[in-house]
């Protein structure tokens, strides 16, 4: 997805992101779907600023995925190269096709770091992949592409990790896993999303020995019906019950960026305690973790052996 990597980035960045009709669908959409963009990026932008500025004035997504694929190429060694695609922020996907016609690459492995599938995350980026390459001269380049990871043993095993780390001297603790939120309707209409999110928890929880858990949905945001419940609600739930600790998993989230730095550490964590609950925590995100990469990786292997050196379907 990519994040503004500066504060006068946030505007723009916002912008890019609202005018994909797949974030945010409605009637005569296609019409207005600019203006309203832009209008959002007026109303919204001085807040979302200040929630980078407590951050550091930036995201970190994209130096966090910069290094993600510097040490994929070092894990998958030698006739590898790993380039990096944005989808509403720098590196955009065009800058990553011409990379790649620049390298005279001849076979290609598309993986996306969303390891849920939606039509609105990874199809949006999928398709954003395919006009760059066309643009680029390289429809016809021979590629496999991983839709999907969410149930992959290796992926699995890193995040169960991760989250042990997190409840390290964490006794009694309710893992609550986020996730980021979906428009209801696109669930309605058969979107895979919220059911790999579910197989990904199971898988987790199974490894941990099934501790006390929950899961929740956060960035909810604009006047459309969203997949739910939603973590504040969760947190609240929780509190009445008498919860002591929390521990938050981003589960849906392989680097840390504005939805876990603020939105999780500084928002929910505010929230948490004014309710009563005595200890929030969340679990290190996956970024370059060693467990994560080699999991890219044989992903990248896996997928690798399928693609031929002539142009085939994908």
């Amino acid at each position: 997805m990519g994040g503004p990597d500066s504060l006068e980035a946030v505007g723009p960045f916002m912008e890019n992101l609202f005018s994909d009709p797949e974030i945010l669908r409605f009637p005569l959409s296609r019409w207005l779907q600019k203006p309203l963009a832009r209008w959002i990026r007026r109303k919204r932008t001085p807040k979302v600023v200040e929630r980078y500025r407590r951050i550091g004035g930036k995201s970190p997504i994209a130096e966090i995925t910069r290094a993600q694929a510097a040490a994929l190429e070092a894990e998958l060694g030698e006739g590898w190269a790993v380039t990096v695609a944005m989808r509403y922020w720098h590196p955009r996907a065009r800058r990553a096709a011409a990379e790649l016609r620049e390298r005279g690459a001849e076979r290609l492995v598309v993986l996306p770091l969303y390891p849920h599938y939606s039509r609105a995350t990874t199809g949006s980026s999928l398709a954003d992949l395919d006009s760059a390459l066309v643009a680029e001269g390289l429809a016809g380049l021979p590629r496999r592409v991983i839709r999907s990871w969410h149930d992959h043993p290796l992926y699995l095993d890193a995040l169960a990790e991760a989250v042990a780390e997190g409840l390290e001297g964490f006794e009694g603790a309710t893992v609550l896993f986020s996730a980021h939120s979906l428009p209801q309707r696109l669930i309605d209409r058969g979107d895979p999303y919220l059911d790999h999110i579910r197989t990904t928890v199971a898988g987790v929880v199974e490894r941990l020995g099934h501790p006390p858990h929950r899961l929740a949905f956060q960035s909810r945001t604009g006047p459309v019906r969203w997949l739910g419940p939603g973590v504040e609600e969760t947190l609240r739930d929780l509190a009445a019950a008498g919860t002591e600790r929390v521990c938050a998993v981003a589960v849906s989230f392989v680097s840390d960026h504005i939805e876990t730095l603020h939105e999780i550490d500084v928002e929910y964590a505010e929230l948490a305690r004014s309710l009563g609950i005595g200890e929030f925590r969340r679990a290190p995100a996956l970024n370059t973790r060693p467990s994560f990469i080699r999991a890219l990786a044989a992903l990248a292997r896996e997928a690798g052996e399928g693609v031929s050196s002539a142009p085939t379907a994908h």
